[in-house]
């Protein structure tokens, strides 16, 4: 993967989870004590940021790093969404695997 991909995807990713957050770029970059510039410089692919400035990014957003770095693809709260579903999922047939066998018991 090419460093200018890897920018894209993170400048997008800190996009979507700063709004996810309701957060403009002004409340981000006091959050995490750096300039809105350099939020916005990030954000349209103008700068790099340094580990430091990662580290101050995502401890503001509450996210691990590598959140910054997912495919573009992943909408993180259909991910929070489709993660529910799949638990319940699998709470309702464990709990019809159980009951089947309760049955099968009693009816011996």
């Amino acid at each position: 993967m090419k460093s200018k991909e890897i920018q894209k995807r993170l400048a997008e990713n800190l996009r979507k989870l700063r709004k996810g957050k309701k957060m403009t770029q002004l409340d981000l970059a006091v959050k995490c004590d750096l300039s809105e510039a350099m939020i916005k410089n990030i954000e349209l692919c103008r700068s790099w940021p340094s580990e430091k400035t990662l580290s101050q990014i995502t401890k503001a957003l509450d996210v691990d790093i590598y959140r910054l770095f997912l495919p573009l693809a992943i909408d993180f709260e259909k991910a929070a969404e489709i993660k529910t579903s799949v638990q319940d999922e699998v709470v309702q047939s464990l709990r019809r695997f159980i009951d089947q066998k309760l049955n099968s018991l009693e009816l011996r």
